[in-house]
């Protein structure tokens, strides 16, 4: 990749398909302007007693992006690489994947720059609170609702609820992705693999691929992309690479995922697993297979891996997998691309509808998580690839048009301009 592409930052990346979006629809200047920028963005010192005794300060981030159509809503990140641009991209993503699905929600995203792996359970327990208190006057039931996200589960938002609740009283719906016995969702952990696999096989039938026995690399083997693995078998997939951050393992017969699971549960990791061979990260994008899921962390193909990457589709679980140049490149090879503003929306469908039942004080069964889920991101496919058909546009170019369609038209019926 060059310099010069180096050195694009993930925000603008992210900006150029709305840009692409704002021309399409010939968004009116100022409205264009208005949905380019983030509302509000919020920086914190966030200093952590350590167990040794020592305080170490770490910088936290909540970028609340657009509240058009709703609350704010958008997960919260630890990772070293969590800066300002990064979780502005992401805010941004979080407000078109909100309204590509119709649900009543705006886009935001948290961040803490830290390490999770170096910190233990009591450290970030404290981080957490620290964070949730130095941002809590901008979060709410009806104004911000955070929910897990990269480094971050569904214990890091059972202190987040606790957290603001000492300070604001009982308020299991200020976060979602919370454990069942706080007020969790059922069906919540395995909602965003679930979602892409619906919109997976979905998207292929309607391109009459075939599914039976379709050969699947999956990059990223976390709460995604083990249940993206789990669920494929059963419809007759057949997953033949994973990968986790210490690397991967290939076996172009197909992997005995729940022994794989097994074998994670066991040692920790993928790596070793007996009977595979061993791959690194970056050689697993380029196996030969059908569908190729990138399920870990941002930007992983470029244009340097784009035109080495072998599949016929690739389903973006994680948010951002694809540099604008790789996807330019998949165009240009005819590879399909199922964007990660629809393929993995199925996290923040699931949290509206624990949002909801908090609300309600009534908790739905996982069946009826599980049908209402594929009823909306079915229904966002179906309105997606009638625009691909009727316009010849990418699906990720309609998924835009859809989505900042929805978001301007709602902030010209506020009066915003």
């Amino acid at each position: 990749m060059s310099n010069m592409a180096e050195k694009v930052s993930a925000f603008e990346e992210v900006c150029s398909v709305f840009d692409w979006a704002a021309d399409h629809l010939e968004l009116d200047d100022s409205l264009r302007e208005i949905l380019r920028r983030p509302w509000r963005e919020l920086t914190v010192s966030v200093p952590v007693r350590l167990d040794n005794g020592k305080v170490q300060n770490f910088t936290g981030y909540r970028v609340q992006y657009n509240a058009a159509r709703g609350p704010y809503k958008g997960g919260i990140r630890y990772h070293l690489d969590a800066d300002i641009d990064e979780v502005r991209a992401l805010a941004s993503l979080m407000t078109w994947k909100t309204a590509l699905v119709d649900i009543p929600f705006g886009g935001a995203k948290g961040g803490v720059q830290c390490n999770p792996r170096a910190l233990t359970t009591n450290e970030l327990n404290r981080l957490t609170r620290r964070f949730t208190a130095n941002i809590h006057h901008i979060l709410g039931v009806n104004r911000d609702i955070p929910a897990p996200d990269m480094g971050t589960d569904s214990q890091t938002m059972a202190w987040m609820m606790d957290a603001f609740g000492q300070i604001e009283g009982h308020s299991p719906a200020i976060v979602t992705g919370k454990p069942i016995e706080l007020g969790g969702s059922y069906g919540r952990t395995a909602a965003p693999g679930r979602g892409a696999v619906f919109v997976l096989e979905e998207a292929m039938k309607h391109r009459e691929m075939a599914v039976q026995g379709a050969q699947v690399v999956i990059q990223g083997f976390g709460q995604v992309g083990s249940w993206i693995a789990r669920l494929l078998p059963p419809l007759g997939f057949n997953v033949v690479a994973v990968s986790d951050v210490r690397g991967g393992v290939y076996d172009p017969k197909g992997l005995d995922v729940e022994q794989l699971l097994a074998h994670q549960k066991e040692a920790g990791s993928v790596v070793r697993f007996p009977g595979a061979e061993p791959v690194t990260n970056q050689e697993l994008l380029e196996l030969p297979c059908d569908v190729l899921v990138p399920a870990a962390v941002e930007r992983v193909i470029t244009q340097e891996n784009a035109p080495r990457i072998k599949a016929r589709v690739v389903l973006e679980a994680a948010n951002h997998p694809s540099t604008p140049a790789a996807d330019d490149v998949f165009n240009d090879r005819g590879i399909l691309v199922i964007p990660d503003v629809l393929a993995n929306a199925g996290g923040v469908i699931v949290s509206y509808f624990e949002w909801v039942q908090n609300i309600q004080q009534y908790r739905w069964d996982e069946e009826r998580v599980n049908v209402e889920l594929k009823r909306i991101i079915i229904g966002a496919l179906d309105t997606v690839q009638a625009r691909v058909d009727g316009q010849s546009i990418t699906m990720r170019q309609a998924s835009m048009a859809v989505a900042v369609q929805r978001v301007a038209r709602a902030a010209e019926i506020r009066g915003f301009v």
